[in-house]
């Protein structure tokens, strides 16, 4: 039988994005969607772009259109192959891909003719004031700018200077490349905007064949005419440089022009959403790297273990709009565990390890125990652990002197051991500091799987592993980088390393798991009993073997701070 959709359509949360193009598309203004996500290649992909990566690619495949790959490389003195590199990566892991890759770089000989239309068409000029003397004549918000006196130059002369700079006789900051637009516009950025600039550095792709590259504001509405999207669709700082995209279509006469439509970006509490403030980490060594899994980028989270279709998720539940918002960290890390939950693997591991002997358990005998894979997923079946006279629990999991509602190992009273038997304290050996290093305990042969002849039960179970042929490994624990809400505050980027959460990273030597587990590969998930969810770190070696904590059972941040 067909699924039927509950919902009606009238009580369906409205995208407004889709109701833009719904319109256009009834109106034949559009007979098709294309889209591009269009990140500049200067830093890694963070949270905040996997919010756009979904509405960009999600809106075309919604309406059977197409969702070109387009890097913004037009200013090559931050840019880097890297980075090329790193956002496909990060693109295909969140769960898409690209019809097309293409790079801004590829229409700079059209953005260059652009540019030449505008100064035939008096539209254009070139200003040899300094940057100060432009930034002082555009004005502000409440008063006018002032005309540059450049900017009625003769258009033979502006097409002379502007392929002399193109041919590298002007040294850097000499002179620019400017839309003549309205300095007396109440949008600042319409205020005469510069186009061009002279950059005398090689780029990445092109080589030393330019010297002048094309502004940000001029290349991208070209771009996306030069590619045929129809919706070009980008963040909220962006609106008012709307007008502006605009007019250059217009003015360079542009058919069926692209429609700008700007959504909120993503904020999220406890961390930094711009590259250039993720970059300032790295440089200062406040993290390992990009991929630092305390890093809000796309591969730090990969590499703590955070599943795409979580990240996806998050972004789904955020939904689309145009008010400004600050999401809350743990709404993500609730994603995270909500996904792992129904399908990581289970797995026992002690972090903090107690040795146990049971003293009557016979030391030549090793039982198999069966125990389930996941018990979201009964299909997977069952997996064989060994137990035998020596384990290990956690050092919390005993205490000679216990509080009330203590459910765990203590002189008075008897626990389960997960998927095994009843024990009972007996005795305990200590070092020469007093410190407890063996507990030795009874068990009770009749009690195996829980169940025993009397029917008597117990309120505490513990994890536990063998310690006979567990694996050794060192596990990480993160949690989150920053203490505070919003770390990127009014002091800016120097005041990073004051809130920095101190336990944002703990580090666990010694510790015991499953046997198995020694056999994971690099970013296999698993619900550690009890402890969370961790995955198998890049750096971990057969000899060296490394678990991150992906995220806690519980969010437990809050009450720490």
């Amino acid at each position: 039988m067909e699924e039927k959709n509950l919902m009606p359509e009238e009580l369906k949360p409205s995208n407004f994005i889709h109701d833009f193009i719904d319109a256009d598309l009834a109106e034949g203004v559009y007979d098709k969607v294309q889209t591009r996500f269009p990140p500049e290649p200067n830093g890694y992909l963070h949270i905040g772009h996997a919010k756009a990566i979904c509405i960009d690619f999600g809106t075309a495949e919604k309406y059977g259109g197409k969702c070109n790959l387009r890097l913004d490389d037009t200013n090559p003195t931050k840019e880097d192959t890297e980075y090329v590199d790193a956002i496909m990566q990060d693109i295909k892991w969140l769960g898409f891909d690209w019809d097309k890759v293409y790079f801004a770089s590829d229409y700079f000989d059209f953005i260059y003719e652009c540019a030449e239309k505008l100064i035939d068409k008096g539209l254009a000029y070139v200003d040899e004031s300094t940057p100060d003397q432009i930034r002082e004549m555009r004005g502000t918000l409440t008063e006018a700018g002032i005309n540059s006196p450049y900017r009625e130059r003769p258009i033979s002369e502006n097409k002379d200077l502007f392929a002399r700079m193109t041919k590298g006789e002007f040294e850097n900051g000499a002179m620019v490349l400017r839309a003549k637009i309205d300095m007396a516009s109440s949008n600042i950025n319409m205020r005469d905007p510069i186009i061009y600039r002279i950059m005398k550095v090689s780029h990445h792709r092109t080589g030393n064949k330019w010297c002048v590259y094309p502004m940000y504001d001029f290349a991208h509405p070209l771009s996306d005419a030069k590619e045929g999207v129809t919706h070009s669709l980008c963040s909220l700082e962006f609106e008012n440089h709307r007008p502006l995209y605009d007019w250059f279509l217009n003015a360079l006469e542009i058919k069926t022009p692209p429609r700008q439509i700007e959504f909120a970006r993503m904020n999220v509490n406890y961390t930094l959403t711009s590259k250039r403030k993720c970059l300032k980490l790295v440089e200062d060594k406040l993290v390992s790297g990009w991929d630092d899994p305390r890093m809000a980028t796309l591969c730090g989270m990969r590499r703590r273990g955070y599943p795409a279709e979580a990240v996806r998720e998050f972004v789904n539940k955020i939904g689309v709009s145009k008010a400004y918002s600050v999401i809350d960290y743990a709404l993500l890390e609730s994603c995270v565990r909500d996904y792992l939950n129904t399908n990581a693997d289970r797995a026992m591991a002690v972090l903090r390890p107690l040795k146990v002997v049971i003293d009557n358990y016979p030391g030549d005998k090793t039982e198999n125990i069966l125990v389930d894979i996941n018990p979201n997923k009964p299909e997977l079946g069952k997996k064989s652990v060994t137990f035998s006279r020596e384990i290990y629990i956690e050092q919390d999991d005993f205490m000679l002197d216990p509080p009330g509602k203590y459910f765990r190992l203590c002189p008075a009273r008897e626990v389960r051991l997960k998927g095994a038997y009843y024990i009972k304290y007996a005795s305990h050996e200590t070092d020469q500091d007093g410190n407890i290093t063996v507990v030795h305990a009874v068990y009770d042969p009749e009690s195996f799987g829980g169940e025993t002849p009397d029917g008597r039960k117990v309120k505490g179970t513990l994890h536990w592993v063998n310690a006979k042929d567990c694996a050794t490994a060192t596990i990480r624990l993160y949690d989150r980088l920053f203490n505070v809400e919003n770390p990127s505050n009014e002091e800016g980027v120097s005041s990073f390393a004051d809130n920095l959460n101190e336990d944002s990273l703990v580090t666990l030597e010694n510790c015991k798991l499953d046997a198995d587990l020694a056999l994971a590969k690099v970013g296999d998930t698993f619900q550690f009993m009890r402890q969370g969810y961790f995955c198998l770190d890049l750096d971990s070696t057969k000899d060296n073997i490394i678990f991150n904590r992906t995220v806690a059972l519980k969010d437990s941040f809050a009450k720490k701070v």
